[in-house]
């Protein structure tokens, strides 16, 4: 489809006593604010002059000092100001988990899906990234790639650019797309990464390695370093890839907190990609298990939960006294002797200040060398190991509260137990004054609970529209194996010298690429869908998932895990462009001449056009209600024909409890013909006696089952 030619369009400044700041802001007190300014309008050539005259009738003459950078796709009104704050990035079986074998039908337009990733940046020499038997780029796209001596891009990797627009480089960054943390390898090669047999994680997870679209060609848009993500880089990034012409673009980063959409440089920038007809993928965050931590919701893009698969490690710890306990933790290291064991808090480094409270924790530089050096540590809490490793231990225990349903890697042997094998740990040692402990290599073991919603996933509901259901899906997110730096240390931690190809992490920002990967897969199939239609192909087509495993039901897994191999033949979708949501934000209060400098066009907010949030056409229904004893809500879609030309959709409830009537009117659409819309009304009414209820609403016409969750909040 034709890209239209205004983007986003806004500036940063440095102002003193206001949080975003010139080169030296460090240095004279200001700090920076991005001032967004809607799309640009047209017959305006020069943002930079545009953005200076506006300074002048603000600081007259100075008006340069305080414009650090101006965005040339970027009106000469503000819709918002917000503080250029930093956000952070979210973290082969994955796939044929979700029922997405390596000999899924595809398509040979897949290899011109051009997939943006917004990230750490990539590693290109990856075997993930190989261009062998790739032609040039699709005549379609528009990037470059920023030639450095120490990165170049091939057929794969088709553009490559980064973006620091505030500070100094740390000793860590590369100042090229170069990824030197691993995050933006491992979410671009999960998302798109060709086939490559036999990786692993030094033997485990040995396995075909591949992304969801192997052949698809992948821009690189490197936006965060060694100190996080600023929301200007974010902002420029999203300009470049709608210009550049990428169909779908894969974000996995999130801030601390929830903000209002258009105060929220991610959801900005997914707003003008929707309107140039690209859908963001979003990591849902990593605040989870309570409800309301998620961190990207907005309604034009797609926020994506993580999910565990049937993969799980544990490691055990052979205490002397012969008990053995069983953690979790991905420990490539092998001890074949016992080793001293320590409590953390036994063992201050008093002459750096600091007590046993702090050491028992094992925070760096809290635990004294000279008594830890060459003995495994207890610790009373999960840490990254790096307070254990930079004191010279061998090992480290740690006892933890939170779930065990996800491992990671320490940079020495390490194991988290649960809280109670803590206590018991802490006994053993404080009845012997020889404790010891061997910790041994990890076993990789199958998780026949799997799938449920891992429990750092962020829940819903939608911060700031109850109405509207998130996150939206769920996709595999924990043990994932991927492509990975060899610079960069498996555990994260500086000190690891353990230098691999693949490595397996868990995150939302796991989960997101795979729902990228799957939209791209629909995309390939559907060159001429919308983002809406794309987002409502993987939502109805989603497999249910259960709330006996998880009890924030919808508010954790959205519409259910992700079915690609479905998604491509969803029968109906609920579709949604530009208008809709600009229609559903009058209805949210914003007003016309804000919505008219966020789209760069004639708005006008009316009761015929101000939309309720549960009239937006999107494939969920949620309502919120004070009220257990009156719950009321009604319901406006209209279900779009992508299926078989002549067909005939039934609707079935089905889930509701006792006290909810739940009526579809009509309940019987007949369609003749493809692209045809029909329109009906679900109404609910009436009690329910629990906080969080779920039904689903399914649309069957003998072929397709069109599933859409119905979920009602009683808040407290």
């Amino acid at each position: 489809m034709a890209r239209k030619n205004s983007f986003l369009w806004f500036v940063l400044l440095g102002l003193i006593c206001s949080p975003v700041g010139t080169a030296d802001a460090e240095d004279d007190g200001r700090k920076e604010y991005i001032v967004y300014m809607g799309a640009k309008p047209p017959g305006v050539f020069s943002a930079y002059d545009t953005h200076t005259n506006i300074l002048q009738e603000i600081f007259g003459s100075k008006a340069s000092t305080f414009l650090v950078h101006s965005y040339e796709r970027r009106m000469d009104e503000v819709v918002t100001i917000f503080p250029n704050e930093k956000k952070h990035l979210l973290t082969t079986r994955s796939w044929d988990y979700v029922g997405f074998p390596q000999q899924v039908k595809r398509t040979s337009v897949e290899s011109d899906i051009i997939i943006g990733v917004l990230d750490s940046g990539i590693w290109p020499e990856s075997d993930s990234f190989d261009d062998k038997g790739y032609g040039p780029p699709p005549s379609k796209w528009m990037g470059s790639c920023q030639g450095f001596s120490n990165f170049t891009c091939n057929n794969k990797i088709i553009g490559a650019k980064y973006y620091h627009s505030f500070g100094q480089f740390s000793q860590e960054d590369m100042p090229s797309p170069r990824d030197s943390e691993g995050h933006g390898t491992h979410t671009a090669s999960t998302a798109a990464g060709g086939l490559v047999n036999m990786a692993s994680l030094m033997g485990y997870a040995s396995g075909t390695a591949r992304g969801g679209v192997p052949s698809a060609r992948i821009a690189v848009y490197k936006i965060c370093w060694s100190d996080g993500c600023n929301d200007a880089d974010i902002l420029a990034a999203f300009d470049d890839a709608i210009a550049d012409g990428v169909d779908i673009i894969s974000l996995s980063v999130g801030g601390k907190t929830s903000k209002d959409y258009f105060a929220d440089s991610i959801a900005i920038g997914a707003f003008h990609a929707m309107k140039n007809g690209i859908l963001t993928s979003n990591a849902a965050g990593n605040d989870g298990p309570s409800l309301a931590t998620i961190r990207n919701f907005s309604p034009w893009s797609l926020s994506v939960a993580a999910t565990t698969i049937d993969r799980k490690f544990v490691t055990k710890a052979q205490l002397g006294g012969s008990n053995v306990y069983e953690g979790v933790a991905i420990n490539t290291f092998e001890q074949n002797d016992m080793y001293p064991l320590i409590d953390g808090g036994d063992a201050p480094n008093t002459a750096g200040g600091f007590t046993s409270r702090e050491s028992r924790s094992c925070l760096p530089k809290s635990l004294n060398p000279e008594l830890v050096k060459g003995k495994i540590v207890f610790c009373n809490r999960e840490t990254s190991g790096e307070g254990a490793l930079l004191a010279g231990a061998v090992g480290t225990l740690m006892a933890d509260t939170r779930p065990q349903d996800s491992s990671r890697s320490y940079p020495l042997p390490a194991s988290r137990l649960s809280s109670q094998d803590g206590n018991n740990i802490h006994n053993y040692i404080s009845s012997t004054s020889n404790a010891s402990a061997s910790i041994l290599k990890s076993t990789e073991v199958n998780d026949t609970t799997a799938p449920y919603v891992a429990s750092f996933s962020s829940r819903g509901p939608n911060p700031a529209t109850l109405d509207i259901l998130k996150p939206d899906i769920a996709a595999p997110g924990v043990h994932i194996l991927a492509a990975w730096p060899p610079i960069s240390p498996v555990s994260g931690v500086k000190g690891d010298s353990r230098s691999v190809l693949y490595n397996i992490i868990s995150g939302t920002s796991m989960a997101c690429p795979h729902a990228t990967g799957a939209a791209a897969y629909v995309k390939s199939f559907h060159p001429t869908w919308s983002p809406g239609a794309i987002k409502s192909a993987l939502m109805t087509t989603a497999t249910p998932m259960s709330a006996e495993k998880n009890p924030e039901a919808e508010f954790a897994y959205g519409a259910g895990n992700i079915n690609p191999t479905k998604s491509v033949d969803p029968g109906l979708v609920y579709d949604a462009d530009e208008t809709d949501y600009i229609n559903f934000l009058c209805g949210e209060g914003y007003s016309f001449g804000a919505l008219q400098r966020i789209t760069g066009e004639i708005v006008v907010c009316s009761a015929a056009t101000s939309g309720t949030a549960g009239n937006l056409n999107y494939p969920s229904f949620t309502i919120s209600s004070s009220d257990m004893k009156s719950i009321i809500g009604m319901f406006t879609r209209t279900a779009t024909n992508v299926g078989s030309s002549e067909s005939t959709y039934k609707a079935t409830v089905s889930g509701a409890p006792e006290g909810l009537a739940i009526q579809v009117v009509p309940d019987t659409l007949s369609f003749t013909s493809l692209g045809q819309k029909l329109s009906f009304v679900l109404q609910v009414e009436g009690s329910v006696e629990e906080s969080i209820v779920s039904a689903s609403l399914v649309w069957n016409d003998g072929v397709h089952q069109v599933r859409s969750p119905i979920v009602v909040l009683v808040l407290a």
